[in-house]
């Protein structure tokens, strides 16, 4: 099967490990001091071991390799869980009771419940009205046309689609002012960049912010935008704005 996966170039390598780290499904190694691909069937191709990686070593390109075997990668996820609790403890016995299990290879699918402060002081007014703020339609990636007219002298907003429902002031902390597209590279299984490289090029852009959860598949997302404004050759400003899944800004 022809899909996008990591390549490493060995030749850059400092052997700091993060990218070993920032790889949750356990596809990347380090033999003899250099990071190596171990398992193209564990790489899902989203990429969040790029950023992590300090030298530019880790790179994304389209081969036939093998299809990601995502059921294997949950049993290999669940092994390495297990052995980590045998090597540091129990702590709590029932705390892994009332976790649920991994829905699949990425860590972002473990369910969880948020609970937040029910005060009467922390409740929205019942008659308070939010005022939408977004600029232009479509908002998908996928779906928005490179050339429409809004693009112009915009500040971008690039945001993974979640953010929208764990951030509750989204609208006016990211959307006011500027131009919203929306994705998910582990739904739609696509690579953003040649469309966001399009976009950045063809329009004078004047600012990008990405907004992405801080679970790793959304890694994606920040890499597909910072391969388009590299790809682009143009110096625009720009940001990433990590949420959690409790709805923090983490960063």
């Amino acid at each position: 099967m022809v899909r996008q996966i990591v390549n490493i170039d060995e030749r850059k390598c400092s052997g700091c490990g993060l990218c070993v780290s920032a790889c949750h499904e356990g596809a990347i190694g380090l033999v003899n001091g250099v990071a190596k691909l171990l398992r193209d069937d564990y790489c899902d191709g989203l990429g969040n071991c790029l950023p992590a990686c300090p030298t530019g070593a880790i790179t994304l390109e389209e081969r036939d390799t093998l299809d990601y075997n995502e059921s294997e990668v949950m049993k290999h996820m669940k092994k390495q869980e297990h052995e980590s609790k045998h090597e540091h403890g129990h702590g709590d016995e029932h705390k892994h009771e009332r976790e649920a299990p991994l829905a699949c290879g990425c860590p972002g699918s473990n369910a969880k419940s948020i609970r937040h402060d029910e005060s009467p002081a922390a409740r929205p007014y019942p008659s308070a009205q939010v005022t939408s703020q977004l600029n232009q339609w479509p908002v998908q990636i996928k779906l928005i046309p490179v050339n429409a007219p809004y693009f112009e002298n915009a500040n971008l907003l690039v945001a993974a689609d979640c953010t929208a429902y764990a951030y509750g002031n989204f609208h006016q902390e990211f959307m006011h002012g500027r131009i919203t597209l929306i994705g998910c590279p582990k739904l739609d299984e696509v690579d953003y960049s040649e469309k966001l490289t399009a976009i950045i090029t063809q329009n004078n852009i004047k600012s990008v912010t990405i907004l992405r959860m801080e679970v790793p598949c959304c890694g994606g997302i920040e890499n597909a935008v910072k391969t388009a404004l590299k790809d682009s050759g143009k110096m625009i400003p720009w940001q990433v704005v990590t949420i959690s899944t409790d709805g923090e800004i983490l960063d």
